[in-house]
């Protein structure tokens, strides 16, 4: 079974996340949302308090395919300025896996340097933290073992997407019919 991380920190984009965490689940990729705050209940940008499967500290985070950051503010600069989750998002570099980020946080990448000579979006006007990157303005955009996507209105393509890569463009398929999407 595959396997995903996504993390939330305070402020996240609530639909963001759990459009992508369902539609994963769905397609039976084993989801795992983490909080960076040290507590399970986290408040996402827009009042709503979503329960962590698990915590950051609770061990290691290096084996799934895939880690995933939605958007929102200010959890995008919680995600940036997170020690912990720098060094894990490089391990994933380096070790050639998915890393996926939509709306604010693609420019965790970007301000990373992650970004150079890749084709990126983001939510609009945040482009100039897309640092060394070619700007698009696709609802999703992957290239290499990066998936970026512009927002709470891409979700659905983005999550399909993620998906596709995972498991498959049958499986990604049958999802997006099962939702009525496709």
């Amino acid at each position: 079974m595959k396997k995903a991380y996504l993390f939330f920190a305070e402020g996240f984009e609530e639909v963001e996340a759990l459009t992508v965490v369902d539609l994963l689940r769905r397609g039976k990729v084993d989801c795992v949302t983490v909080s960076i705050t040290g507590d399970y209940d986290v408040t996402g940008s827009h009042g709503i308090v979503i329960r962590a499967d698990r915590l950051f500290e609770e061990g290691d985070l290096s084996d799934a395919d895939m880690i995933i950051l939605p958007g929102g503010m200010p959890g995008t600069n919680y995600l940036k300025a997170h020690a912990g989750l720098d060094k894990l998002i490089h391990s994933y570099v380096d070790a050639g896996k998915y890393l996926a980020a939509v709306c604010a946080a693609p420019t965790v990448f970007g301000e990373k340097g992650l970004l150079k000579g890749k084709n990126a979006t983001c939510y609009p006007g945040m482009e100039a933290g897309l640092v060394g990157a070619t700007p698009k303005k696709d609802s999703v955009v992957h290239d290499g073992q990066f998936i970026t996507s512009r927002g709470m209105g891409t979700c659905i393509d983005f999550g399909l997407k993620l998906l596709e890569l995972l498991e498959g463009k049958e499986i990604s398929d049958n999802i997006g019919k099962a939702v009525v999407y496709l």
